[in-house]
């Protein structure tokens, strides 16, 4: 691609050609194009100097391309389609009045799906396409509208609304948690086998971290099962693989539905939150403030 430039005749050139080839006339291509014949004549003649070959063969009343000027027009067609496509989609993208909601995983999977019925049933217009993510995209440069971020809501180049405290604490499949007997105090989970999660980008508490803030530290938690996915860890601990951390906004459901158990009394509290964010150097679009307006609406009344 380093001697594109140095090789590439005209641009303009080439959209002429690609006219007069595809209509098969000079006159043609000068009414598609908004230009003068002598004007689309020119251009071809500039365009044949440049590569040194002949591209058409001349009559009075036609032109017909030479095999050279085949090949030319099969690639810069085909080069034209292509990027016309492209920008269309792009057009589309800032046309369509859809929502797209970045999240993680887990909690796609285990807020949001659960609450998609009353989601349609109170906004039944609404487009929403939700993507699950390892990381925290960039909401402007991938024209996201709205995403969900664990911190204290103090983002770069965003507007947030905590939609949840973060509290975690041990959760398991209702049976494991019957079967630990011995759980009559924290130091006791360190018996039972662990499920932690190995989070590669999103920095997220650990076993170490909820034992040290009970005050129980330099522990052995090396054994257990490790997951890169908290939809994983949720997954294997309802399995009955053993303990995981819970988040209570996430495994809030799954309680409820009795396919985990919690010790919510032994809760840690971070201090951090469950943020709702969407860019503050562009205005949301109607459907997206109803998604997010509907959203902390739901959070604020549990």
């Amino acid at each position: 691609m380093h001697n594109f430039w140095a090789n590439m005749p005209s641009p303009r050139h080439l959209i002429v050609f690609e006219a007069a080839a595809r209509l098969g006339s000079f006159t043609l291509a000068a009414a598609e194009l908004r230009m003068q014949q002598p004007s689309v004549s020119a251009a071809i003649k500039q365009l044949e100097a440049d590569l040194k070959i002949v591209l058409f063969y001349r009559s009075h009343r036609k032109v017909q391309l030479t095999s050279a000027g085949e090949r030319l027009f099969a690639g810069v067609s085909a080069g034209l389609a292509g990027m016309e496509n492209s920008i269309k989609a792009v057009q589309e993208m800032v046309r369509q009045e859809h929502v797209t909601l970045s999240t993680s995983s887990a909690f796609s999977y285990y807020w949001m799906m659960p609450r998609m019925t009353l989601l349609r049933e109170t906004h039944p217009d609404i487009d929403l396409r939700v993507q699950n993510s390892d990381r925290e995209p960039d909401l402007d440069v991938e024209n996201i509208s709205l995403g969900i971020r664990l911190g204290h809501g103090d983002w770069r180049g965003c507007m947030s609304a905590k939609i949840a405290d973060e509290i975690i604490y041990p959760v398991a499949n209702p049976m494991v948690m019957r079967a630990a007997t011995n759980l009559r105090s924290i130091p006791n989970l360190l018996n039972q086998r662990l499920i932690h999660l190995e989070e590669p980008i999103r920095e997220r508490p650990t076993w170490a971290d909820w034992f040290r803030h009970h005050r129980i530290d330099n522990r052995d938690l090396h054994g257990g099962l490790r997951l890169n996915d908290y939809a994983l860890v949720l997954q294997a601990a309802v399995s009955g693989e053993g303990f995981a951390i819970g988040w209570d906004h996430i495994v809030g459901n799954m309680l409820d539905r009795g396919v985990l158990a919690a010790r919510q009394d032994w809760r840690w509290v971070t201090g951090r939150g469950v943020y709702l964010v969407w860019s503050q150097n562009k205005p949301l679009s109607r459907q997206a403030r109803q998604v997010r307006d509907w959203m902390i609406d739901l959070s604020r009344s549990g």
